[in-house]
This record gives structure tokens, sequence and C-alpha cells, in this order.
């Protein structure tokens, strides 16, 4: 071979390389999502545009059951409560059906920003929607533990210690509740909550980032403490059914005082499955603000406590139990 077609040969396998380099290159951005590990081996890997469409997909059904569900559930209870007595729980449960009202009314604007993935409305709009998720489950964890320590409380023969308070101090304490919630909670939205975020009438429900180092402490405390309370409670009111279920055996079941303590379990267990899942993942979240869309999911799950109230839809006695009026 000649000098000069070596060096036109080497120029043109030069060209070749460069050429197949760029084809590989190009290759792998038009497929961004999938890597090889080996020839007989192909793994494929979501975007984040891909998981950002998984949950919308995701909190939009989620949201969309829970809009319909909760408001059936909350129907059927109101019509059952007009003909209940005026005790302590049966207050409890109506401060409970008002928290699910309050909540239920901002669910189309979750399921509006959700379909059409774009806000478009005002950004102290979405702070309010976005908080009252947080105010619904912090209520609803409240009541649900008036309501099991007053059953508690009945179960051990400590009424005598509820009977200072009154109907009339029990709607009170319920006000005043209402007020300080529907007070200071608009301040906090207003001159804290999402400060540092930048406002966008495009996204929503984006303020992991925004959370302090104090606001980080709290809410350290705040999960921990209903983690604590829910398991505690949950355990004490599974003993009372055992030692009614020993006390009775097969004829438990059609003990009034059996079925009151059956339904104070099931608010029980609505704290394990709806609120510990959440707190124990926001524990972690708090560290890693990137997982938001994952803890989006889990506390958008918290909101299937909605359906409470349908554990009254029993027997028409295990009800007027509960309530305090027969037994």
């Amino acid at each position: 071979m000649l000098m000069g077609d070596y060096y036109f040969y080497r120029e043109d396998i030069m060209m070749n390389t460069t050429e197949a380099q760029n084809t590989t290159v190009l290759f792998t951005q038009t497929n961004s999502s999938i890597n090889t590990s080996s020839p007989g081996n192909t793994t494929i890997s979501l975007n984040k545009d891909d998981l950002t469409y998984y949950y919308r997909i995701a909190l939009l059904s989620i949201y969309s059951v829970v809009l319909l569900t909760g408001t059936i559930s909350l129907s059927l209870m109101v019509h059952i409560m007009k003909s209940s007595s005026a005790s302590i729980t049966s207050i409890t449960v109506l401060n409970l059906i008002f928290a699910h009202f309050l909540f239920l009314i901002t669910v189309p604007f979750r399921i509006y920003y959700y379909a059409r993935g774009y806000w478009g409305l005002t950004f102290g709009w979405c702070k309010v929607v976005s908080s009252m998720i947080h105010i619904h489950m912090y209520m609803s964890f409240i009541f649900y533990v008036i309501i099991l320590i007053s059953r508690l409380m009945t179960f051990y023969h400590k009424a005598e210690h509820m009977a200072s308070l009154r109907r009339i101090q029990a709607l009170l304490v319920s006000a005043m509740v209402w007020i300080v919630v529907l007070v200071t909670v608009p301040l906090i939205i207003h001159f804290s909550y999402g400060k540092n975020n930048k406002i966008s009438e495009e996204k929503c429900f984006k303020f992991g980032k925004s959370i302090t180092r104090g606001a980080k402490v709290v809410n350290y405390i705040v999960s921990t403490l209903i983690i604590v309370v829910a398991t505690v409670l949950t355990v004490l009111q599974a003993n009372i059914l055992r030692v009614l279920y020993r006390k009775h055996r097969e004829g438990c079941t059609s003990q009034q005082e059996f079925a009151a303590q059956l339904k104070s379990l099931c608010f029980a267990l609505i704290m394990v499955v709806c609120f510990i899942p959440y707190h124990m993942f926001r524990l972690y979240y708090l560290n890693d603000p990137n997982v938001e869309g994952v803890n989006e999911v889990f506390l958008s799950l918290t909101t299937f406590n909605c359906l409470d109230m349908l554990t009254f839809l029993g027997r028409r006695h295990f009800f007027v139990c509960f309530l305090g009026r027969a037994c």
C-alpha cells in the first residue's frame, strides 16, 4: 500500500468511527429510558415525567373514589344522626362529620388539578386546598382519640369522671376548638405555609422543599405522637374485646356492649390503616423531599378515613348503644 493510500484509508476509518459515535449518542438520547447492561439483559427505567404522570393517575383515582364514597357516607350519617340523642359521643361524631365535610369541599379542586395537570388558580387558594387535607387529618385524629377514650373510660367504670362534662360544655369545647382552628390556621397559611416557594399558577401542592428546620422538628414530634397514640389505643381497644369475648363467648355478638366496643375498634383500626403508614413514611420524607410524589400518594390514602361513618350502618341497636342511649 502506498503512503498516500494509507493516509486516505486512515482518514476514512476515523470518519466512520466518528459517525458511529454520533449515531450512538443520538440513539442514547432518543431512548434515554432504555438501559442495556448486557447483550441479553435490557432494563427499562421511567424518567421523571413518566413518574409524574403515574402519580397523577393514582392521585386522581384515589380522590375521585374518596369524593364519591365520602359524600355518600356523610349523607347517610347525617340522616341517621337526626334521630340520635345529644350525648358527648354524638357531639364528637358531629364534629367529625363537619371535618369531613370541609375537606370534601376542597377535593374537587384536587381532582381538577390532577386531571388537567395545570393549576391555573391563585397561589393563595392552592395553599388553602393543600393545607385542608392536613387540617382534616389532625382534626379527625383528635376526634377519634376523644371517642376512644370516652369508650375506654365507660368500660373501666370511670364514666363518673365524664359526668361533669355536660352536653352544653361539650358543645362549647367543640366551638372553641373550631374557632381556634379556623382563626389560627388561615394566619399560618398566609404568613408561613409555602412561604419559601416560588409563586406559580401552574403547579400546586409542591411545598416539600419549603419546610424549615423548625417545622421539621414539629413534624417529627407530631408524626411520632400519632403513631404511638394510635398503636396504644388500638391495643387497649383490642384487649377490651378480648375480655368481653372471654366473658360472653358465643353470645358476645348479641351483647350491646360488645357491639359498641367493636365499633370503637373500627375507629382505632382506621387510624392504624389510614394514618400510621403516612406518618411512618413522612419521617423518611422529611429528610428526602425528592420523594414528594410518593408522599402525596401516602397523604391521599389518609383521606379514606372519610368512610368511617360507614361503621354506623350496622344493626340499629348497635348504633344506639354506641351513642350511649341504651348502654
